[in-house]
């Protein structure tokens, strides 16, 4: 006899559409056999072989009704492929296919799956003679590794990096102190170039909005070029003055003009650092030779190599990247060159200071240690 709780787990199993056919066959054989029906009648409602019943019964006498639905340790389908052959793949995953012979960068699961099957036998897993896109994409899975993919990473070159990040952000935490005290003896300049600024021109009209019909600008999709032009810009860190000119190009020559824009600017007195990256104008003998008409005038301040993102008027350029420059036309270089100066004219009657935050607690903490 049945315990009415256990009689009713089972009545539930050989009733559900949803549970697994192992478990509706087996509680429907127990069910039977508690009302009273013979093996053989069990087995042929259920379509089921003598021997099947008589294995359900006899595990459900040995280990009870419930600890009988479910299947013995190590039943089931062995694993087909060894875990030998399984790590055999994921070596494999980290290899570049170029470096065994493909002209293909990456892997794919299926030239994964192709190079295992034609290769893997030979090295001794004969398992992976059918080894399927399917199953290696479980495999990788399975191991958090994405040969398909690329990350992109910046590897530090600079031996003196973390010298010359403390530095820089030495001078942010000091632009603070200038700020707070109003001074003028020193102005900090965060200064870099934008070249490749694309003069593209419209080969038919802009369409307005239209409420009702049209949300946005309507634009065709051909556009004329009419080249380039590069801006040099530096950004006062003290007072969120902006500097700039626009040329067609960024050699010394016009990296020693921007210089002089910033001598005319500040008083005589004003002690004038620029914190810029490594680009060869800005150590050239044209640079080098102007700066020395000009003693005590400028500081350079190198930023790392491979480090130009500690420099703040990157954040600066992005910001001209997704305002002023963001679906620009115009209809030639000038126009392009008169636009970018009268944006400069317009963030400087409302001046932005940009401000550095990353690090400068951790630097506060270290030189107070």
């Amino acid at each position: 006899m049945l315990e009415p709780d256990v009689a009713a787990r089972l009545g539930e199993l050989a009733a559900s559409r949803t549970s697994p056919a192992r478990d509706v066959e087996r509680a429907s054989v127990m069910l039977q056999f508690a009302a009273g029906a013979r093996v053989a009648d069990i087995a042929r409602s259920l379509a089921i072989s003598h021997d099947s019943v008589e294995d359900t019964l006899a595990r459900a006498h040995q280990l009870g009704p419930l600890a009988a639905l479910r299947d013995r340790p190590g039943r089931g389908r062995p694993p087909v492929l060894t875990p030998e052959a399984r790590a055999w793949v994921i070596e494999l995953a980290c290899i570049k296919p170029k470096e065994l012979g493909y002209a293909a960068e990456l892997w794919s699961n299926a030239s994964l799956a192709k190079h295992a099957r034609a290769h893997g036998p030979d090295s001794g897993h004969a398992c992976l003679g059918l080894l399927g896109a399917g199953t290696v994409s479980k495999i990788l899975r399975a191991n958090h590794v994405q040969p398909h993919r690329i990350e992109y990473y910046l590897e530090r070159r600079d031996p003196e990096f973390e010298e010359k990040r403390a530095t820089v952000l030495a001078i942010y935490q000091e632009v603070e102190l200038l700020r707070a005290a109003g001074t003028d003896d020193v102005a900090v300049v965060s200064y870099d170039e934008k070249p490749g600024i694309q003069a593209l021109q419209n080969t038919a009209p802009d369409l307005p909005p239209v409420p009702g019909s049209h949300r946005a600008h309507g634009r065709d999709h051909e556009y004329k070029r009419h080249g380039t032009v590069s801006l040099l810009a530096g950004i006062d860190l003290v007072t969120g003055l902006a500097h700039g000119i626009v040329r067609d190009r960024h050699r010394s020559r016009e990296f020693v003009e921007f210089l002089c824009v910033l001598d005319e600017h500040y008083p005589p007195t004003t002690h004038v650092r620029l914190i810029l990256d490594n680009h060869s104008a800005h150590v050239s003998k044209e640079t080098l030779a102007y700066l020395s008409t000009r003693p005590g005038r400028f500081e350079l301040v190198f930023t790392p190599k491979h480090g130009s993102w500690l420099n703040l008027v990157e954040a600066f350029f992005a910001k001209m990247a997704k305002t002023m420059l963001r679906g620009i036309r115009v209809r030639s270089k000038q126009e392009l060159r008169e636009r970018i100066e009268t944006w400069l004219l317009e963030l400087n009657e409302e001046p932005v200071v940009f401000r550095w935050r990353h690090g400068l607690d951790a630097l506060a903490m270290g030189e107070s240690a």
